[in-house]
């Protein structure tokens, strides 16, 4: 049967980047794969110990590379790098938006690199313990491993079309849904990928927004001081004013009116911050709601392949049903073969002995 991808694969690192492929007419152009920046993970397969790139626009993957210990990423400029896959003869090429992200990408592909000849390392010990087990072990496995005799009978040909076009139609249903389960699956590995991302970008969102809260508190106590200090300046150029004073007063005066405008740009400058981080808080509420749109998709598709499989599991049991049915329709047919023999030896036998009766 199919697992679920889910329980297959997990993301363990996801960034954005505009893929491209090496031309292979001219091994040397770059031929886009993708008209805007898509998301580019690697997964790891823990039954099977592997670990995989994958990037998947809309039902189509891009990528689907396996990382081998022979793989090296090259970074080619500041925010370019490129990989080989001799698997599929093709050359990968990823543009980032910053330098950053391709040194995060770079650094997890040097990572994955090390973990995949680990696990190379570790299956080949495997191998060779297995194998020396196996050569220590006993060999006489003739008997088991002879061929069951094969019957070949001819019955009625109606019967047999019937039973080989029951068959064809299952076999055919049967690949009808396997397939519709492989696109399911790409479909959920696309949510799998863009809830990760969701879920990265949330939790750098939910770091922002407490370091925000904290030191809210505090911007808010320096912008009542700041707020009281204008008042203060105010009232001592109300009083300057007031008074009417010159020469020192005047230079006093440019002096308050200045800090009087500092600090009304501090506080704009403090509004604006404010007005950001409101914004932020927006943000993180549609993230939140998009990634809750995300997983509700996700378990559509996981119940949409739960269905397919039981539909699979049905159509094996009609086909495991409609072979049983054959192999019985098979037996009867020998069982009346042998019968007739049996009635025409018998006629031959009459035959003859009548024909010794007509000769006397």
């Amino acid at each position: 049967m199919f697992p679920h991808h889910r329980e297959r694969e997990q993301p363990i690192f996801s960034s954005r980047a505009h893929v491209f492929q090496i031309d292979p007419a001219t091994k040397r152009n770059w031929i886009p794969a993708s008209k805007h920046a898509v998301t580019v993970s690697f997964f790891y397969d823990a039954n099977r110990n592997v670990y995989r790139i994958i990037s998947v626009g809309g039902t189509k993957a891009i990528i689907n590379c396996s990382v081998t210990p022979s793989m090296s990423f090259t970074k080619t400029s500041q925010k370019f790098g490129q990989w080989a896959d001799s698997r599929a003869n093709t050359v990968y090429g990823l543009g980032f938006a910053t330098e950053q992200q391709l040194h995060q990408f770079s650094e997890k592909f040097k990572e994955v690199k090390d973990a995949a000849r680990l696990a190379r390392e570790k299956s080949q010990d495997k191998e060779l313990a297995n194998t020396a087990l196996s050569i220590a072990a006993p060999q006489d496995l003739s008997d088991e491993l002879q061929s069951p005799p094969v019957m070949c009978v001819n019955g009625p040909e109606d019967k047999l079309f019937r039973s080989q076009s029951a068959d064809i139609t299952l076999s055919s249903e049967k690949e009808r849904i396997k397939k519709m389960l492989s696109e399911g699956s790409i479909c959920e590995m696309n949510l799998d990928t863009e809830l990760f991302t969701l879920q990265d970008s949330n939790t750098k969102l939910v770091a922002a927004l407490h370091e925000a809260n904290a030191n809210v508190e505090q911007w808010k106590k320096q912008l009542a001081a700041y707020q009281e200090e204008t008042d203060r300046l105010r009232e001592q150029l109300a009083e300057i004013e007031a008074h009417g004073g010159h020469g020192p007063s005047d230079l006093l005066k440019d002096e308050l009116t200045q800090s009087l405008e500092e600090l009304e740009a501090l506080l704009k400058a403090k509004d604006e911050e404010i007005h950001i981080l409101q914004n932020k808080k927006v943000e993180y509420h549609d993230m939140e709601h998009d990634r809750d749109e995300a997983i509700h998709r996700l378990r559509e598709t996981e119940m949409r392949n739960a269905e397919m499989e039981r539909r699979i599991q049905n159509t094996e049991q009609t086909l495991s049903n409609s072979l049983e049915e054959r192999d019985r329709m098979e037996s009867e047919i020998q069982r009346a073969i042998e019968i007739l023999d049996i009635k025409i030896f018998d006629l031959n036998d009459l035959r003859q002995s009548l024909v010794k009766l007509i000769d006397k």
